[in-house]
């Protein structure tokens, strides 16, 4: 194997590459290798880019022998293929590396195809600073240690990697105090101590558990699909708006995370609420301040500006607090069922507490409907919130140590445990109180009693018949929401659990609500809410949000009814859960490469009953609050889609429209051509097509949203596109054209369009016709130029393409009006601005067509799908064809009797007579050119004029031919469009 050695001067070289250099006696070898006078060796390694070098190498200077070892050396292997090619490492593959630290890319394939000059011109640079060494030149560079550095090379690693441990680091949580804590606090709210006991005297313990278990399988299905989605991928803040955005895109992400956070900010409200009616029943004596319900908003304004100073105090303040408020309810948990075992005083049997007895259970176990709310569905509405809880862990993913583990477990375990404690307090609440209870000791029974008693409390020694014929029972399951309390060993922890349910579900939802709002407004998906983007301090909180997130909160607070704010929460939520799922079926069914979530515990068909179910529940449960909601989310998504936001996260949606393209062109491609399907698929010879604005407009006036259009580019020789594909496909974009851009190098123009034409679509999405513009130059261009355009010409027809030549008065290319306006760089001209008259709406003009030659029909196709477009609808068509005088009126009957046939609404058609007749000898031209004449008389108020394109004989010469079609279109002040078909039919009167 022979070496390359680049033969470039060192003078030719501006400066040395950056990189890090270490110093290694151990370097191994490698391909090549370069040994340095005096018994100095190298060995040169570079890793990741020409800019990026490691040189491994002894040195032995004044008998002294210096080492320096770079840092994280091990992630800067070279691969045994090459010194240059590196081995796989993580930071080739994530987005951003750590703070402070310059990302690192891996050598790109022209580095790895000049390994050999790169290393030549690094053992060059290593020569000159060897020999500098030597001779004492670079002394000043030398440290304490003795070690020399390169001129130009700054080794930053060692600065980089003590300022990120300088750097504080942010608080992170892991899977127990981060999500499984978390999620508990947030599901054990205010239903759980204030609703539960009441739906379970309405619905029995039997639909209580169904009620239970319907909630908990909504959200269990939604946990496995909310695993799946944190499991494929890294999870940054934002919660369910992040995963939901980040797999359906930005037309889904953007609404939901409006409704999420919207829905967080109203389940603050809901436990505030709870909370403050809970300090409202503590007022003995009837201490209230002004009334019931103001009473409410007093104390629960009160208590959530609280939560708002322990928020902006910070994450690490807030977790403490939930911990305090984890333990507070162990222990009102534990206090409550042994409170069910303690024998029930006279007082709270007296109450409707009991202990456990068979005879309650039974009579609860069935329902009892009572007042307006008594149904199944409207007791499922006033629960469902209190299961909402389940994404309090994901919602603050940014502040996790390790997102993708700590969201499953913690998740999981949360709804287990829970749905536990509710399961076992409806139980046993069920078997211990009965449902009517007067608390009057007086209404105890002696042993012989006469009094008429009706109900389960005559076998228990109480007689509560007149309060509950009267419905004045004022204790009870179904009167008295503190049963837990009366239950309880000591009524007042079960207040503290109340309020530590109660406030810690607050303080989460205060937490979540702002959090995935900040993420939404950093995505900048909706104008005039970057606002509340801004973060602070180590964690980034956002300040801001918070405030808005307490004002909407306070909003609810003031409405102070609970059953009032549950039912809105239950339908905001199930929208979120049925987006969630959605997203895991959608990411499933797409079968993406990139969907690996590592959580194997899911199914695409249990996400897809999630989502079908949360939406039946939203409508069953308040069907005008889901009309609302979905009126929400739909006009979100109406505008996002208009806006077209530029994000690209890579969603499902890309991966569904992929497999569908890709499905439909595979099923097209067995589908044989038929004539009432055709459609002129157009190749135009564009170049970049931002220099050729009008040829663009145009095709994409009949193109559009009807076929296919390829803007074809090509490159001859050494030249390179003006600018980059992105940027030329952006400005298509921008221009609303409908078009594939697609560079060929090539030799010629011959070349590249013949190869363009063999190789451009895919199956049935293939150019037929072949659109480019008139070489205006063709009298002062070379005999090559004018050879290699006008072959062109011959080998679409002889590829039995359709042609289409576009001329202007003023020409197509307006590089020449660009390089005017800047003479120095033409690249950066924002030319997506610069109008033609294809933009402008074209009025009440009209549209001649010369049909002087048969070709099946394209010559009418082209200005019928013009007429379709909004800005050419008022325009009128006229169509001439050639005649004789003394058949005149029947060929014009019959053209218009054809056109009918095709359904083409034409205008009026024209007879041409004079085509016989000699043209005038001073033009010296063909009698063919006598149209052209014809043309230019009546063309002169016409918007456009479209005319047969003569077909050349193989012996025609080029030169000939030009100034055939320069005489048929010359002198015209409107656009004119020479058409040929492939002589095959694209008009049918048939209807199979």
């Amino acid at each position: 194997m022979g070496h390359y050695i680049s033969r470039r001067s060192l003078s030719e070289q501006d400066t040395l590459p950056q990189g890090r250099i270490s110093f290694n006696e151990e370097a191994p070898p490698h391909y090549s290798s370069w040994r340095v006078d005096r018994g100095a060796a190298a060995d040169v390694q570079a890793n990741g880019t020409i800019g990026e070098v490691r040189v491994g190498m002894e040195v032995k200077a004044g008998g002294q022998e210096t080492e320096c070892q770079g840092s994280r050396q091990e992630g800067r292997r070279p691969s045994i293929y090459s010194s240059v090619d590196a081995v796989p490492h993580l930071e080739f593959y994530s987005n951003a590396t750590a703070t402070g630290r310059v990302r690192r890319n891996r050598p790109s394939l022209e580095t790895l195809r000049k390994a050999f000059e790169v290393i030549s011109i690094s053992m060059m640079y290593l020569h000159v600073w060897l020999c500098g060494v030597q001779d004492g030149d670079l002394s000043s560079n030398k440290g304490d240690s003795g070690t020399g550095h390169l001129p130009h090379v700054l080794d930053q690693g060692e600065e980089q990697d003590s300022a990120v441990e300088k750097t504080r680091q942010p608080v992170r949580f892991g899977w127990v105090t981060g999500v499984m804590i978390r999620c508990m606090l947030n599901i054990w709210g205010v239903i759980l101590f204030l609703r539960l006991s009441w739906i379970t005297s309405q619905a029995g313990v039997i639909l209580t558990w169904v009620i239970i278990l319907m909630s908990v399988l909504v959200t269990s299905v939604t946990s496995l699909s909310v695993s799946a989605i944190s499991t494929n991928g890294r999870v940054s803040s934002g919660g369910a708006y992040f995963m939901i955005s980040r797999t359906l895109g930005p037309e889904m992400g953007g609404p939901i995370g409006v409704v999420f956070s919207f829905a967080n900010a109203l389940g603050c409200a809901l436990n505030t609420v709870g909370f403050a009616e809970t300090v409202r029943d503590l007022l003995i004596y009837n201490a209230v301040m002004v009334d019931d319900i103001n009473d409410v908003r007093i104390i629960g304004t009160i208590t959530v500006t609280l939560l708002l100073l322990i928020s902006l105090a910070g994450m690490e303040w807030e977790s403490k607090a939930q911990i305090i408020f984890f333990l507070v309810l162990m222990v009102t948990f534990t206090n409550y069922f042994v409170g069910t075992v303690i024998p029930a005083t006279p007082e709270k049997q007296a109450m409707g507490f009991f202990n456990y007895r068979a005879e309650i259970f039974v009579e609860n176990l069935f329902p009892d409907w009572r007042g307006s709310q008594g149904d199944f569905f409207q007791m499922f509405a006033i629960f469902f919130p209190s299961a909402i809880g389940i994404l309090a862990g994901a919602n603050i993913s940014g502040d996790l140590k390790d997102p993708e583990t700590a969201i499953p477990k913690g998740t999981l375990f949360a709804i287990f445990w829970t749905t536990l404690s509710y399961i076992l307090i409806s139980v046993t609440v069920g078997a211990c109180v009965v449902r009517d209870a007067s608390g009057n000791l007086n209404d105890s029974l002696p042993f012989n009693f006469s009094e008429p008693c009706d109900g389960l409390g005559c076998k228990l020694g109480w007689n509560f018949t007149k309060c509950k014929q009267s419905q004045s029972c004022s204790f009870g399951l179904a009167n008295s929401i503190q049963v837990l309390s009366l239950v309880s060993g000591f009524g007042l922890l079960i207040t503290a659990g109340v309020f530590a349910a109660s406030l810690s579900s607050a303080l989460a939802f205060l937490v979540s609500a702002p959090k995935v709002f900040q993420c939404l407004c950093r995505d900048n998906i909706y104008p005039y809410i970057d606002f509340f983007a801004k973060g602070y301090g180590k964690n980034n909180e956002p300040l801001r949000a918070y405030i808005l997130t307490y004002f909407i909160a306070l909003a609810f607070i003031l409405i102070a009814q609970l059953n009032v704010i549950a039912p809105l929460i239950s339908n905001f939520f199930l929208c979120s859960y049925a987006l969630i799922n959605f997203s895991c079926f959608h990411a499933s069914i797409t079968n993406s490469p990139g969907w690996r979530p590592s959580f194997k515990y899911y199914s695409r068909w249990t996400a897809l009953f999630g989502a079908v179910i949360s939406v039946v529940l939203m409508f069953l449960l308040t069907w005008w609050a889901a009309l609302i909601t979905f009126g929400i989310i739909f006009f979100l998504l109406g505008y996002v889609t208009y806006r077209k936001p530029k994000v690209n996260w890579g969603s499902s949606v890309q991966a569904g429209t992929y497999n569908m393209a890709l499905s439909y062109s595979v099923s097209l491609s067995s589908v044989e051509d038929h004539v009432k399907n055709f459609r002129p698929q157009c190749l135009v010879l564009t170049g970049p097509p931002n220099l050729r604005p009008a040829l663009v407009d145009f095709v994409g006036s009949f193109t559009k949203n009807i076929s296919l259009m390829i803007c074809g580019d090509i490159l001859m020789g050494d030249s390179q596109s003006v600018m980059s594909n992105d940027k030329l496909v952006k400005w298509l974009n921008i221009r609303k054209v409908r078009s594939f851009y697609t560079p060929f190098k090539a030799d010629s123009l011959q070349e590249g369009a013949r190869h363009l034409m063999q190789a451009s679509g895919l199956g049935k999405l293939k150019p037929n016709t072949l659109v480019l513009g008139f070489k205006s130059n063709w009298k002062e261009c070379s005999p090559y130029g004018l050879e290699d355009y006008v072959n062109t010409i011959y080998d679409a027809f002889d590829s039995n393409y359709g042609v289409c030549i576009l001329r202007m008065m003023d020409g197509l290319d307006i590089t020449e009006e660009l390089q005017c306006e800047d003479n120095e760089n033409t690249t950066n001209i924002k030319n997506d601005e610069i109008r033609t008259v294809f933009q402008n709406k074209q009025g009440k003009k009209t549209i001649d067509v010369y049909w002087i030659s048969d070709d099946g029909g394209l010559t009418l196709l082209v200005p019928y799908l013009l007429t379709r477009r909004k800005r050419w609808r008022k325009s009128k068509v006229r169509v001439f064809v050639i005649g004789e005088q003394q058949t005149m009126e029947n060929e014009r009957k019959e053209m218009v009797a054809l056109l009918q046939r095709f359904r083409l609404d034409v205008h009026d058609v024209i007879v041409m007579i004079d085509t016989e007749r000699p043209p005038f000898s001073k033009n010296k031209v063909s009698v063919l050119t006598e149209c052209a004449y014809v043309c230019v008389c009546v063309c002169v108020c016409v918007r456009a004029c479209i005319s047969s394109l003569p077909v050349p004989q193989s012996d025609c010469p080029s030169s000939l031919y030009m100034a055939w079609l320069d005489t048929l279109s010359c002198g015209l002040h409107c656009p004119v469009l020479l058409i040929r078909g492939n002589q095959q039919n694209v008009l049918t009167f048939y209807c199979q």
